[in-house]
């Protein structure tokens, strides 16, 4: 891995440095957490459109029910892994802004120690109600028959996810991250799931910020990027913030 410099593309010296960090499913694979498009993914033993668009919870909401509470009680025994950990450490550490934007909908960026987060497809560990839009943390399973913790009514508690057809969560804030960032690194994404993977255009149209992935093996939009990494997450995310802060 060669020395990494900030200097290159970013903006005026005497500015504050920021970095945004684009994270997806390769970063908490290591930590246990299946990803969704690899030939093992999750996408393969379940079908996408039966389990995570809203078509298919109105079709049959107790499969839906029953696939995420699955999720949520294997998520609660993964711990974070030291690309989370080394991130945590980059955004404590760093002389400038660190924000992550996580398409995962896990907590390990959280239980890493990470604070600067946007879930921008939601999260797992929450639930929301369809019928007073009430939004709470929630480790145990639901049902058809759990009744919301503000209104009571049963039948409306979903997944605080996004579904395939529905909108990513603070989009106007990432938009808004991107276009002031002297650096952008791509973290364990597939780079064909959009509005995430067109992020790394934008920052080359825009012509200010590095852009750096860091991948197991290339993404489909790799060569998009002024700089490509391939390895385990857990070696190149450490080493890689060890260069920045050094």
């Amino acid at each position: 891995m060669g020395v990494f410099t900030m200097t290159q593309n970013s903006g005026p010296s005497n500015s504050r440095r920021s970095i945004v960090i684009l994270t997806g499913a390769g970063i908490s694979a290591e930590s246990g957490l299946g990803t969704f498009r690899d030939k093992d993914g999750i996408w393969t033993r379940v079908n996408l459109e039966d389990v995570a668009t809203p078509e298919g919870f109105a079709r049959d909401p107790v499969m839906v029910h029953d696939f995420y509470n699955a999720r949520r009680q294997n998520l609660q025994d993964a711990e974070p892994n030291d690309a989370h950990k080394a991130l945590a450490r980059l955004e404590a550490e760093f002389d400038g802004e660190v924000l992550i934007v996580t398409q995962n909908v896990d907590d390990l960026h959280e239980k890493g120690g990470a604070k600067n987060i946007i879930h921008m497809h939601g999260e797992l560990l929450k639930i929301r109600c369809g019928n007073c839009g009430h939004v709470c943390v929630w480790l145990e399973d639901i049902s058809l028959e759990t009744p919301c913790p503000v209104c009571k009514t049963s039948h409306y508690l979903r997944p605080h996810v996004v579904w395939f057809g529905e909108m990513p969560f603070e989009m106007g804030r990432i938009d808004a991250a991107l276009t002031t960032c002297d650096l952008f690194l791509s973290i364990g994404t597939s780079g064909n799931v959009y509005p995430a993977a067109g992020y790394v255009a934008q920052i080359r149209e825009m012509g200010r910020a590095r852009s750096v992935e860091l991948n197991l093996e290339p993404s489909e939009g790799a060569t998009m990027f002024d700089d490509c990494i391939n390895g385990p997450a857990t070696e190149i995310v450490p080493a890689f913030v060890d260069q920045i802060l050094t």
